[in-house]
């Protein structure tokens, strides 16, 4: 599973359609059609059926691991079988401890920094640098092929301190607001989680293109944005200004977050069902992280122009 950029794009465990939504195909991959991303034609130590993480076909086996004896094969037979967690491979159990790890150290660097840091230019300083190096370990995490815990916690670290000046800082003028974008950051995820498990939504080539394309255009759009507001060429904020315009522009971030929130369950559910290594779901924890707090700054910044 090869890395990916946090915010532009997801691992995909199956590829039957497509890629992050572009439907490309590598020399030497597996058709479309097998669904197993990890398969290559012609690869003499690839294992039948089409399981990416199946052991037969060992090359480092011994010639007496190979050739058992039948007594052996009698007690492998008699053996109970073996779930999951017990072979290495990822279960839902494992995607809910990690996210649940990377998602609570986000809100315990959250409170400390609401609890200790004022409300000032230094707490909005020490915000910035944290965001900073928050984005230089996500971006390096995001690029990596495996994931690295250390990583992704310290990621969950330092977006949590800035989380916490932000939020208190969006409390001190809209007193309350943290808490409606807490709870509205909930909503979206039980609604996509219902929408996406009664297949309302379902995760296909097209829905993918279509939504990759509206979130990359939004992230430029917002840079631009932020050029034009830094230069004094948008002195009210912009499109992110109050107003209806404000408005337009908020919903369509929290709907952005949704889509990243419908490519995280359909991550999840590829992992599980082609039998993904049991660390991947790290992969699926700072997946969910990223799109929640998407969704919240989102919401933090509807709700303040909703309130104005």
């Amino acid at each position: 599973m090869r890395s990916s950029n946090p915010v532009f794009s997801r691992r995909g465990f199956s590829r039957g359609d497509g890629y992050a939504g572009f439907g490309t195909q590598q020399q030497g991959a597996a058709p479309q059609g097998s669904g197993n991303p990890y398969a290559q034609q012609g690869n003499p130590n690839a294992p039948q059926g089409g399981n990416p993480y199946a052991q037969g076909g060992n090359p480092y086996a011994t010639a007496d691991q190979r050739q058992l004896t039948p007594e052996q094969l009698q007690q492998m037979y008699q053996a109970p079988p073996a779930g999951p967690a017990q072979t290495g491979r990822m279960t839902m159990d494992d995607v809910v401890m990690r996210t649940g790890m990377t998602l609570g150290t986000v809100i315990i660097g959250a409170i400390l920094a609401w609890v200790v840091l004022p409300v000032s230019s230094t707490s909005y300083g020490l915000a910035f640098g944290a965001a900073i190096v928050a984005l230089v370990l996500g971006m390096v995490q995001s690029f990596k092929r495996t994931p690295v815990p250390a990583l992704i916690i310290g990621y969950a670290i330092f977006e949590g301190i800035f989380l916490g000046v932000i939020s208190k800082m969006y409390n001190t003028y809209w007193s309350g607001a943290p808490v409606q974008a807490v709870l509205g950051t909930m909503a979206v995820f039980v609604g996509m989680l219902i929408a996406y498990r009664t297949r309302l939504i379902r995760v296909t080539a097209r829905y993918q293109r279509i939504g990759m394309a509206i979130a990359i255009g939004f992230v430029l759009l917002m840079l631009v944005n932020l050029l034009f507001v830094a230069f004094g060429a948008a002195p009210e904020g912009g499109l992110r200004s109050s107003g209806p315009l404000g408005i337009i522009v908020g919903i369509i971030g929290v709907c952005l977050g949704a889509f990243f929130l419908s490519l995280d369950f359909k991550q999840i559910e590829d992992g599980i069902r082609y039998g993904a290594p049991q660390n991947e779901s790290w992969f699926a924890a700072f997946g969910l992280t990223l799109s929640l707090v998407w969704i919240y700054l989102e919401m933090l910044r509807l709700i303040s122009i909703l309130r104005d």
